[in-house]
């Protein structure tokens, strides 16, 4: 056994002739495993959030045995283990209130077990950043294998996509121009397959942004999920997930600052989720990573919309990888990136792009033909968000990037249910809605409810956008000219708690101002008469009171207070 070999984690468990060695070997021959497997050869953990509950991640109890079949090939051992599943579409109030205690079960699951290396089996927008954030606080070799999209949806004849064609949809029954029938015909065509969504959603951005950090195999982001290619990549990450182990390249090599740079520029060029912004905070955090909102803004503003995709162009996410998926997306931003960053596919980006090509220049631009100018993420500044708020000009209005309205407030989701669509409410197609008590705490756990429906008597009057401001998330298969993410939120007396309806709220894009014009001084009054938040429920026990006791703010990641950095995956203790 190399020097390498002893100094390995499974070693500690499997490589000792003593009572603890026979307990660990033991128990595992119990699943058919014989003696020669625990000769020092790297343990490979797969950590997988297969569910049922999940259909984004349905697939992936196959997707293991395609990592199994190439870390066995690689002269490793692979173990798979299961960790919770979060289905947006799925858990109430929000999955997003579940993302931290994921990262948890990951966390701890990794470092508890004796493993040397671990691949990452996820694809629903919470499941794979909770599983990065886990796994950075141990840092173990890592690689990430998302679920990838689904197939193209299709309905009457045409492509449709998930989330932004519901959405559409949606307000097509409201405003009277498609009938419930007509709606619910398309349910069926609109989820064809496994996978996550075919637009690009909040977890086909990640992916994508994983790919772009270097943490995958190349095409990681769009490989359909029931394409056989992506059975391939996997067998091919278990590969070398094995030399990672030997070569001892752990997350933290690749997991780099400019590893981050690269994959926000890239969130810019395909017009990705905004959930991202807060993803790649916490996972910074774990790392040890100064990453301010403010570098969103910073690192985005000279990059156009290169990928024409819904919900910001046209496209589906099948369409993007068959015209060349991320890394013809990098090669177009080639001046842009660091190409020195070194990847766990053993090649540097700078390889990955020398070998891009793209096959469709409707799908993927150039520089000097984008899709549009306005991209990326803007950081608003103003009295409403002092610690900022954030919205994706790609998706919204151009003549709303600059407005005045009066305010017409709801106080919490259920005001909103309740009022919206009343007819004699105080709205018309200048107003801005604002919605309070959907922060982190407040829900809490900030759902994707800032895409506030349109007024249903709006609707009728043909208007399809407004400018809508919250203190919650929206799905990245959302649309319109939504800001989000205020901070601090209404919960802890954010300025948002003391907005009213008919204030004047001035909204300036392009100058990053969000402000409600009301003075110091009746501001303070408001505040000094302010009796709290009209949230409700209350919850004052278990992980929700975890939770809403130690949750940070939107502009901080929303990671819990306790989990900010890592751990190490040193654990000196045996178990009996």
């Amino acid at each position: 056994m190399s020097d390498n070999e002893k100094r390995r984690r499974s070693t500690v468990s499997y490589g000792k002739n003593d009572k603890d060695g026979f307990i660990h070997r033991s128990w595992m021959k119990s699943e058919g495993l014989p003696d020669h497997v625990f000769d020092g050869r790297p343990v490979i953990g797969i950590c997988n959030t297969w569910s049922e509950l999940t259909p984004c991640n349905a697939h992936l109890r196959e997707i293991a045995e395609y990592v199994k079949r190439g870390v066995w090939e690689a002269g490793g051992l692979p173990l798979e283990f299961p960790v919770m599943s979060t289905g947006e579409t799925q858990m109430r109030p929000t999955a997003m209130l579940f993302r931290n205690l994921v990262s948890m079960d990951v966390e701890e699951s990794i470092r508890g077990n004796p493993i040397d290396g671990v691949v990452l089996l996820g694809g629903r927008d919470k499941t794979t950043p909770a599983q990065l954030m886990g796994a950075a606080s141990v840092d173990l070799p890592t690689m990430i294998i998302s679920s990838g999209p689904m197939l193209n949806g299709k309905h009457c004849g045409v492509d449709i996509g998930s989330g932004t064609d519901v959405w559409k949809f949606s307000e097509d029954v409201r405003a009277g121009k498609m009938t419930t029938q007509e709606f619910m015909n398309a349910e069926a065509g609109m989820s064809r397959t496994p996978g996550t969504c075919m637009t690009m959603g909040s977890a086909s951005t990640f992916a994508c942004l994983v790919e772009a950090m270097g943490l995958s195999m190349p095409l990681n982001g769009t490989i359909p999920a029931v394409d056989a290619r992506r059975k391939t990549m996997s067998h091919l990450t278990g590969n070398r997930i094995v030399e990672l182990v030997k070569e001892d390249k752990k997350l933290s090599s690749y997991l780099t600052k400019p590893a981050m740079e690269n994959a926000i520029r890239v969130l810019a060029a395909i017009g990705g989720s905004t959930n991202a912004v807060i993803h790649l905070q916490a996972i910074a955090g774990r790392m040890g990573i100064d990453l301010s909102l403010d570098e969103f803004d910073q690192l985005t503003k000279t990059i156009p919309l290169l990928v024409d995709l819904q919900p910001s162009g046209k496209y589906l996410m099948e369409d993007f990888h068959y015209a060349g998926g991320v890394p013809y997306v990098m090669k177009i931003l080639e001046t842009y990136m660091d190409k020195k960053q070194a990847t766990v596919s053993g090649q540097t980006i700078g390889e990955i792009i020398d070998l891009a090509e793209g096959y469709n220049d409707d799908v993927v631009r150039t520089l000097d033909n984008p899709v549009k100018e306005n991209a990326g993420i803007w950081v608003l500044k103003g009295n409403l968000c002092p610690r900022g708020a954030i919205m994706k000009p790609s998706a919204a209005t151009e003549t709303l990037l600059v407005h005045e309205g009066k305010a017409v407030v709801f106080q919490n989701i259920e005001d909103l249910k309740a009022r919206l669509d009343d007819p004699d409410l105080d709205v018309d197609e200048n107003s801005i809605l604002v919605l309070k008590g959907c922060g982190p705490k407040g829900y809490p756990g900030m759902p994707e409810v800032g895409n506030m429906p349109i007024p249903e008597k709006l609707l009728k009057k043909g208007v399809r956008d407004m400018v809508r401001i919250s203190d919650a998330r929206m799905s990245g298969t959302a649309f319109g000219t939504v800001i989000l993410h205020v901070s601090p939120e209404t919960e802890i007396a954010g300025p948002l708690a003391f907005v009213e309806s008919g204030d004047i709220i001035r909204f300036n894009g392009p100058e990053r101002k969000l402000d409600v014009l009301i003075s110091e001084a009746e501001f303070a009054k408001r505040e000094a008469n302010w009796s709290g938040p009209e949230t409700a429920p209350k919850y004052n026990r278990g992980y929700y009171k975890l939770y809403i006791d130690h949750v940070l703010q939107a502009d901080e990641g929303a990671d819990l207070d306790f989990l900010v950095g890592k751990s190490s995956a040193t654990v000196t203790r045996e178990s009996h």
